[in-house]
């Protein structure tokens, strides 16, 4: 690095610069190398002139390898810039060389601002700067400090958020940056921001990695929410890691939710494909699909019209064990920044997970009439923390019951009362854990229940007619017949009676004669 170090003679006399100890022969005057003049000093010590400004371009935090500009900006009158390097206690002005490059060192008119270039960051590039100008009536004091950082050294951390990227607009978020490395710091940058957002001390989790937890907000959607992390060393503060992956944060608003479903069922085992549907009512252009927890950024896809609705489907692949959580989704107008208002979430379980299969039985049995008490028993000899009853077909979510033991057996009742035809269907049940309660165990024997019975049938509706019409006037003639048919009959076992009882009066006088 093209740089002169300052060697500090004995004895020495030193000045008031700026609030800074700086050795009277490390302070240039108008020509380096030049002594200082009590008049010089003076205006020094008197810090009359305007303090000039630094920056680095593209940011202060430069990949290894990749050019950088220094600025510095002072006052309209000045007629040189100077740059210097803080490195513990001794200062170093930066002059021409292979490395730096002086491009308005000395302006052939004055000017307000100069730049100083590398084309090639180091690590012996970054460290703390400041800069000065020389104007007509002396030195200025010291600009404040640029810090500027190489990055690249170490491995990249990982950047999550707590519970989500996706935040209510106006709301705050944990942004969680972690690494299996034991770094001393970790410090927080957002996208468009030249200087880091937050920084903060390394603390260790119970996961054994070292984490920070910066706290973000309120987010508003006039703004772009991405940030990245990075982690360093105690000793070399200047020197830090690769960046995280961007994670971007999605600010949701009050307009309509959209609906999450997936016609695979809530519950699914390895290897199934896995489509989750996001639709609405409202005419959203773009979709996103959120997990909780999730490393990944949300999933982003275009509006798909299906019927009169808006909506995306969104393809997970193959279920793996990972594809377990809560999942929920978003709608966005294409000239709108903010998101909806968030889905009721959704639940993804993976059966088959868990080394144990529960069985499932029935009282008062699997055959039942409408009306009666039913009770669904799932059991495990295998330790289970919560047992989840599932119905074939259904798209609620399974019911969940903490699991208690009895007799050396694990078990849960799921009570029906009363039992409707409603309730009739195949179900099976499985047992989670309480540390992966989106992995389930392998799924109990199906059982049909069957619930017969009229008490919950409802009758077909009757068609009305008009009084009057043609279909009452059929009525009242078939009524009529009938009245007649039985006033017939009633008159001719009348007749038939009086016909006896005559023929019986005419025998009885004969009989008495005889």
């Amino acid at each position: 690095m093209g740089r002169a170090g300052l060697q500090v003679p004995t004895p020495c006399v030193s000045v008031c610069w700026a609030g800074i100890e700086v050795p009277a022969s490390a302070q240039p005057g108008p020509e380096r190398g030049d002594s200082m003049t009590p008049t010089l000093m003076a205006l020094l010590c008197l810090g009359t002139l305007p303090k000039p400004t630094i920056r680095a371009e593209p940011s202060s935090a430069i990949p290894w390898g990749t050019p950088v500009t220094i600025w510095c900006q002072g006052s309209l009158e000045a007629r040189e810039y100077r740059l210097l390097k803080n490195e513990g206690d001794l200062w170093t002005w930066i002059t021409q060389g292979n490395l730096w490059t002086w491009v308005t060192q000395k302006p052939l008119e004055p000017g307000d601002k100069a730049d100083f270039s590398t084309a090639y960051m180091t690590d012996s590039s970054a460290g703390r700067y400041h800069c000065r100008y020389l104007s007509p009536t002396g030195w200025s004091e010291l600009s404040d400090p640029l810090e500027l950082v190489v990055t690249g050294i170490h491995g990249k951390p990982q950047l999550s958020a707590l519970p989500s990227p996706v935040v209510a607009s106006g709301g705050n978020v944990t942004l969680k940056c972690a690494s299996w490395m034991t770094f001393y710091r970790f410090v927080l940058m957002k996208e468009g921001e030249r200087q880091p957002s937050s920084t903060l001390d390394s603390q260790r989790a119970p996961s054994v990695q070292f984490q920070a937890l910066f706290l973000v907000g309120p987010v508003t959607p006039s703004l772009r929410w991405t940030f990245r992390c990075y982690g360093y060393y105690n000793n070399t503060p200047h020197m830090w890691s690769y960046p995280s992956d961007p994670l971007e944060l999605l600010v949701s608003g009050v307009s309509g939710k959209p609906s999450l479903l997936t016609p695979e069922g809530p519950v699914v085992t390895s290897g199934q494909s896995l489509t989750l549907q996001c639709h609405s009512d409202v005419g959203y252009d773009r979709f996103s699909l959120s997990k909780e927890g999730a490393r990944d950024p949300p999933q982003l896809l275009g509006r798909q019209p299906q019927a009169g609705l808006s909506g995306a489907d969104f393809a997970l692949g193959p279920v793996r064990p990972s594809i377990g959580g809560w999942y929920t989704c978003y709608g966005r107008h294409s000239l709108s920044p903010e998101w909806s208002a968030p889905s009721d979430p959704l639940d993804i379980l993976v059966a088959g997970q868990l080394p144990y299969t529960p069985s499932l039985s029935v009282q008062p049995g699997p055959t039942v009439t409408s009306g009666e008490n039913v009770t669904l028993r799932c059991q495990s000899r295998s330790a289970v923390d919560t047992f989840l009853l599932s119905k074939e077909g259904a798209a609620s979510p399974p019911l969940r019951l903490r699991s208690k033991s009895q007799t050396g057996q694990h078990q849960a009742e799921f009570s029906v009362s009363p039992v409707t035809s409603a309730h009739g269907g195949t179900y099976r049940c499985y047992g989670s854990s309480s540390t992966a309660p989106h992995l389930l165990s392998q799924p109990s024997d199906p059982l049909e229940l069957r619930v017969s019975g009229t008490a919950d049938t409802v009758s077909p509706p009757q068609n009305e007619s008009a009084p009057g019409s043609a279909s009452d006037r059929r009525d009242y003639t078939v009524e009529n017949v009938i009245r007649m048919g039985v006033a017939a009959f009633i008159l001719v076992v009348l007749g038939i009676l009086l016909l006896e009882a005559r023929h019986s009066q005419t025998r009885t006088p004969e009989a008495a004669s005889s």
